[in-house]
């Protein structure tokens, strides 16, 4: 079996699924990547055994189809050094020799049997379908996988959430102490429906969807779920389990409402929260009319700081204390130019909502537990 190929085509399509592969694994083959050459096309796939990942490029010459797998470290190294050229891979796939020649050298390697590849998992009957703009499920997934938890008790809260109806799509994630929806109506199952993306195929998927232009068309069961994009295919088990409800922990009807201008916000919480006790993180912001006073202090080295912001206020002068990393990660995730705090008490979540929603298209809200203040 011979091949051409381009070496800048190869390595990028190798690089781009090469971070589904563990630097650990219990099975030596799925430190290989799977190559099957078929008409004239070249697919490329890596997988752990829960996550797959497929890609495609089309060969400029070939002889015969046929099937190998390859060390993913060995040829991920040897092409990185290669400029753009032809490269000739010519695989005996009997004794799975394998060299590859290019301009003004070659490599001789040794190739895996293709057949001790697991297959990827095929869905049930039951499978629902959608269909996605590669842009909005990218600005759902980043949007809320910053707050996804590492629970090895609760399992559900270390993935994402869809949340498919008839009218909208919701992404979900939560670890406890904040908690992140996202809403877009431009997006819409034809039933109700949902399942909880895990985490590593959602940062996968997070570094496909930048290039991807067209619609991403998401297949899913009870156990596992298919995105089929233009350029890439993967397939990857679900976390099985029942997702909290969401919409119970959010306050409604909270009395107490400022608009922060979100980077100077950020800035101040970076700022201030230097002084803040290193176990704890705790900042506190006190809220009075047109004024928001960030303060942090840490009792065990006498440091503390306190800095003021305009804001607009309404509602009784009140504190309220947050974990100044948590605040911060949820500012850094909203993309609006001003934020609305909406606050009860000291003691229930603070829900922080962008100002310039569009309302019409979707609605993104987020929640952080507050931290209990001394004074």
């Amino acid at each position: 079996m011979k091949f051409i190929v381009s070496s800048t085509g190869l390595f990028s399509h190798l690089q781009a699924i090469s971070r589904v592969i563990n630097s650990k694994n219990t099975l030596p083959i799925l430190d290989c990547f799977l190559v099957e050459l078929n008409d004239g096309t070249l697919s490329l796939t890596a997988s752990d055994n829960e996550t797959t990942l497929s890609t495609s490029i089309e060969v400029n010459e070939y002889d015969k189809d046929g099937r190998f797998a390859i060390s993913s470290k060995t040829i991920l190294d040897a092409l990185k050094e290669i400029p753009e050229q032809p490269l000739t891979f010519d695989v005996n796939l009997e004794t799975l020799e394998i060299m590859v020649q290019y301009q003004n050298g070659k490599y001789n390697l040794v190739g895996q049997n293709a057949d001790e590849y697991p297959q990827a998992p095929a869905l049930g009957d039951s499978a629902a379908e959608l269909s996605i703009s590669a842009s909005l499920l990218l600005s759902g997934i980043n949007r809320t996988i910053f707050a996804t938890a590492d629970d090895e008790l609760r399992p559900v809260m270390n993935g994402i959430y869809f949340d498919i109806t008839p009218e909208s799509i919701t992404f979900v994630a939560s670890d406890g102490h904040k908690l992140v929806k996202s809403m877009t109506f431009e997006a819409k199952g034809s039933d109700k429906a949902a399942f909880i993306l895990p985490k590593k195929p959602a940062n996968i998927l997070k570094n496909l969807l930048p290039k991807e232009s067209e619609d991403v068309r998401v297949s899913f069961d009870d156990r596992n779920a298919i995105f089929t994009m233009e350029k890439y295919y993967m397939v990857c088990r679900l976390i099985e389990g029942r997702y909290p409800n969401y919409n119970s922990v959010i306050p409604q009807g909270n009395p107490h409402r400022a608009t922060i201008d979100r980077q100077m916000m950020i800035s101040a919480l970076r700022r201030v929260s230097v002084f803040s006790s290193q176990s704890s993180s705790l900042i506190k912001l006190r809220f009075s009319e047109n004024l928001v006073q960030v303060s942090a202090q840490d009792i065990d080295f006498s440091t503390s700081a306190e800095e003021a912001l305009i804001c607009q206020y309404t509602g009784a002068n009140m504190s309220i204390g947050f974990k100044s990393t948590f605040l911060i990660d949820i500012l850094s995730n909203m993309a609006s130019q001003d934020v609305i705090f909406e606050l009860a008490d000291p003691s229930r979540a603070g829900v922080i909502v962008p100002a310039e929603q569009e309302k019409e298209k979707e609605d993104v809200l987020m929640l952080l537990m507050p931290m209990m203040l001394n004074d």
